[in-house]
Order: structure tokens, then C-alpha cells, then sequence
């Protein structure tokens, strides 16, 4: 065959004629390779290679087969990819598009998540010292899970059973390349709740599935969902799975449940049992009151028993009062006898001579007492008018009264009180006027401010001849009175 005889052929008709041949002879296959580069565009595409020892196949999955994976690829993980082969031709590559994929046997998830437990462990996220204790008795419950599965009905009923509290319920997918995302942003939302609102905070969190595989419960090994449980400020209980089911969040959580059910109960006590037991604590705190109290009772009649009888403390006392009351009388007429004898040996040794010397002495100075007495007297009433008239002068001269006398007037408003500034008058306001011999009713029709040509608000009115404003009384210091001497009699005059 000669090249004139070759069919020449476009680069677009030779990738063309590839491309149909790879997918016809290659239309159905299943691959088994290490994932790597796994790269996730904004389109929702997943781009990755398969590779083994010896070779690469480059794959993509797009964004529908992509979201129902049961698991997150990841690099370095083994598995097994179903689909076709078919070439890209914009870059002469031939590679697998993906219609489904799994891990290749439950060694390499066991081992992939071990590794990521061992990761997370060394982080401190599943420290002891992490755990935060449950709240007895919580007000209100958030529940994470999906809102029609079976989970939700069996957490409710339990709850309803033991001890009814609010609930409050985050729907979220709990299987699929989805559930890791939604679980972790239900925790952190229910997490940043302050409580002020209309939707309370809640006082514990359950995250809640039922049993499964472990690619069904792969979303609670994802590291988002694992870092939103240990960084939770509200205590965490995980119930995912059946009791012998073990995920990641379980190590993060505050507290495992085996199971849905279990979680309700480790959220609330019964409430029969509480009812119970607080009365059983009622009835024995009678008890022991009433044992308490009978054993005062015979504790106080064994000490009355002990006590002497009132009779007899009262004996002894009753024979020393008629012993002294015996020896009375005599001691009476004793002390008589004897202040009598006192008294005449007394009046012996006085004299007529000694008791006139005697009064005579009294008299004299009872005269000189007298004799110095109405000096005294009439210094005392002197002393006490001029203070009187001090005073009444200085009352004449701060009173009212000795205002209006000098020209001035008092405003008063129509209820009586006084009008002390000129913005408490306002035009067309009708005032009074007090003067010193008799009232006036005026009107007022300007308002001035002293010194400016118009009403100023906030300063003191300036008084004009034959204004109602009144003048600012200056009440003076009383001179203090020049110090006089009475005539002759030595006295201080007053003060005032």
C-alpha cells in the first residue's frame, strides 16, 4: 500500500475515531487502584487517578454520580471504580468515567479510619479531660437526625415516656457525601444560638442514626463532623448506629449511646422514679422527725425527773423568812432606842445663846443675798430687752413686709406661688402684685432680658419703672451694736 492510497485524517476525526473505538471496546469495566490527586471543582465534579505499581488511569465522576457516593474519596484510599473508558481528546489522555465506586473491602476503610483516629487522637480531641458532663435535668433537647426516619419517632417516645422536655429538631442527611457537612453545620448552629431569641438554646445535643454499614455510617468519620463534636459548648451525646457500631464522633461526643433510645434515656431521669423517691425522702424525713422529737420528750421527762420538787427548794427559804421575821420587832425597837438616844444627848448640848448666834448669821446673809439680788435682776432684764430689740429690728428689716414699705413688689403666679425669674412669666400670663398697702392684678405683655432689646430666654428681667417684675431684694449684714457702758453700774451692753 502506497501513501497516496493512506486516507488523510483531521486531528478532531482521529481523536473522534479513538474515542468511539476505546468506549466500544471498553464501554463496561471495573478498576481496582489507589486513589490519588483527588480534586473536587466548583462544578461539584470529582477529578482523581487510579493507580497501581506499574501504571495511572486518569478518572472523573460527575456531580450526580459524585453525591451518591457512600463515602468521601481520599487519597491514598483503595478502591474499586465501575464505568467506561473514553479519551479526552483536548488533551490526548484516555481515562475512566466513574458510574460507581467503593472501597475495596472493609480492610482499607478499617484501615483509613484508624489512621484518622490515631490523627485526631494526638490532636487531644478525644482527651477525657475534654468531656463536659450532662446536664441533670435538661430544659430543652436539640436532636440532629433525619426528621422521617424511625430515630426521631423512637427518641420522642422515650423522652415522652421518662420525663417530657422540649425538643428541638436540626433535619439533616445522616447517609451520603452530604451528611458530613450537614451534620457539623446543625452542631456548630445549634452551638451559636445565644437563647434571645425566638428559638431557645439548647441545654444538651444528640446526634442520632440507626445501624448501618460502615459506608452508610461513613459521614460521622469525617473529620468536619468529629472537630464540630469535640468544639460543641453544649454537651454532646452521640447515638449513631447499633451498639456494636463504632464511629469517630463517638470518641468526640461527651457520651456514646448504644443506641437511639439509650440516648433519651441518658438524657432525662424518669420522672416516676423522681416522683417516688421524693416521696419516699418525704415520708422517712417524718420519720426521723417524729423519732427525734420523742426522744426530747423522754430526754426532758428523765431530766424533770431528776429536778428537785418546787416545795421542797422552797422550804429552807420559807423557815429563814419566819426566823427573820421573828427577829424584826426587836431589832426595830433596838435602832429606836437607840436614834432616841442619839437625838437627846444632841439636844443637850445646844443652848439658847448658840441658836440665836445661829439665826442671827442666817438673817445677815439671807439681807446681803437680797441686796445683791435686784442689781442683778434688773442687769439681767436690761441684758435681755436690748437683745429683743436687736432682734426685732433685724426681723423688721429681712421680713416682706420692710420690702414692700421700701417700693418693692412681690409676684405671685394665680396659685399662690412666687415668681422668683423672669422665665416664669411668659406674655399674657395674669399675675399678682403685692404691695405695701394692697394687691393689683396685672397682665404681663413683654418679657425682656436685661440689657437687650427683645425677650431672651434664660436671663433675669431687667425692672423698668411701673413694671410687675420685681426688684432683687439685698438684704444687708446687721451692723453689730457699739459696746455701751450703763451709767455707773458696770454692766456689758448687748451684742444685738
Amino acid at each position: 500500500m502506497t501513501l497516496d492510497n493512506v486516507q488523510t485524517l483531521t486531528v478532531s476525526e482521529l481523536s473522534a475515531s479513538l474515542k468511539r473505538t476505546v468506549e466500544g471496546e471498553f464501554g463496561h469495566v471495573r478498576v481496582r487502584g489507589e486513589l490519588s490527586g483527588v480534586k473536587r471543582a466548583a462544578s461539584g465534579h470529582v477529578y482523581m487517578a487510579l493507580k497501581d505499581d506499574r501504571a495511572v488511569l486518569d478518572g472523573v465522576c460527575w456531580r450526580g454520580t459524585a453525591g451518591r457516593l457512600r463515602f468521601k474519596p481520599e487519597d491514598g484510599l483503595e478502591v474499586i471504580a465501575t464505568g467506561k473508558l473514553s479519551t479526552y481528546p483536548g488533551r490526548s489522555k484516555y481515562q475512566i468515567i466513574i458510574d460507581e465506586m467503593e472501597p475495596a473491602g472493609a480492610g482499607a476503610l478499617m484501615a483509613l479510619l484508624e489512621e484518622r483516629k490515631k490523627a485526631l487522637a494526638a490532636e487531644g480531641l478525644f482527651a477525657a479531660e475534654r468531656k463536659r458532663p450532662l446536664p441533670y435535668l435538661p430544659e430543652v433537647i436539640g436532636v440532629i437526625t433525619s426528621p422521617t426516619g424511625a430515630v426521631i419517632r423512637d427518641i420522642l417516645h422515650r423522652l415522652q415516656d421518662r420525663f417530657p422536655r422540649r425538643v428541638l429538631i436540626w433535619p439533616v442527611q445522616v447517609q451520603g457525601e452530604a451528611a458530613a457537612g450537614q451534620v457539623a453545620a446543625a452542631i456548630q448552629g445549634f452551638n451559636a444560638l445565644d437563647g434571645t431569641g425566638a428559638v431557645p438554646r439548647p441545654d444538651l445535643l444528640i446526634v442520632a442514626r440507626g445501624g448501618g454499614s460502615i459506608e452508610d455510617l461513613w459521614g460521622f468519620n469525617e473529620e468536619i463532623v468529629v472537630r464540630a463534636a469535640a468544639d460543641s459548648a453544649i454537651p454532646l451525646i452521640s447515638a449513631v448506629g447499633h451498639e456494636t457500631d463504632t464511629t469517630l464522633i463517638d470518641y468526640a461526643a461527651d457520651r456514646r449511646a448504644p443506641t437511639p433510645t439509650a440516648a433519651a434515656e441518658m438524657a432525662v431521669p424518669v420522672k416516676a422514679e423522681l416522683d417516688a423517691a421524693l416521696a419516699d425522702r418525704a415520708a422517712r424525713l417524718v420519720q426521723a422527725r417524729r423519732r427525734d422529737l420523742d426522744r426530747r420528750a423522754e430526754r426532758l421527762a428523765h431530766l424533770g425527773r431528776a429536778l428537785p420538787r418546787p416545795r421542797d427548794l422552797l422550804g429552807s427559804a420559807r423557815q429563814r423568812l419566819d426566823e427573820a421575821a421573828g427577829r424584826l420587832p426587836r431589832a426595830l425597837r433596838a435602832v429606836a432606842g437607840q436614834r432616841r438616844g442619839e437625838l437627846n444627848r444632841a439636844a443637850g448640848g445646844l443652848t439658847l445663846g448658840r441658836l440665836r448666834q445661829g439665826v442671827r448669821f442666817k438673817g445677815e446673809r439671807l439681807a446681803q443675798s437680797a441686796a445683791r439680788l435686784a442689781p442683778a435682776a434688773r442687769r439681767r432684764l436690761g441684758h435681755d430687752r436690748d437683745r429683743l430689740a436687736a432682734s426685732a429690728r433685724l426681723l423688721t428689716s429681712l421680713s416682706h413686709q420692710g420690702v414692700l414699705r421700701r417700693g418693692y413688689a412681690i409676684l405671685q403666679a394665680a396659685d399662690g406661688t412666687v415668681l422668683r425669674r423672669r422665665t416664669d412669666l411668659a406674655p399674657g400670663q395674669s399675675v399678682t402684685a403685692l404691695m405695701q398697702d394692697g394687691a393689683a392684678a396685672l397682665t404681663v405683655t413683654d418679657v425682656t432680658a436685661p440689657g437687650g432689646d427683645g425677650p431672651t430666654a434664660g436671663s433675669e428681667p431687667s425692672p423698668t419703672p411701673g413694671s410687675a417684675v420685681p426688684k432683687r431684694a439685698t438684704a444687708k449684714r446687721p451692723k453689730t451694736a457699739k459696746r455701751q457702758t450703763g451709767a455707773g453700774d458696770g454692766r456689758q451692753a448687748s451684742l444685738f
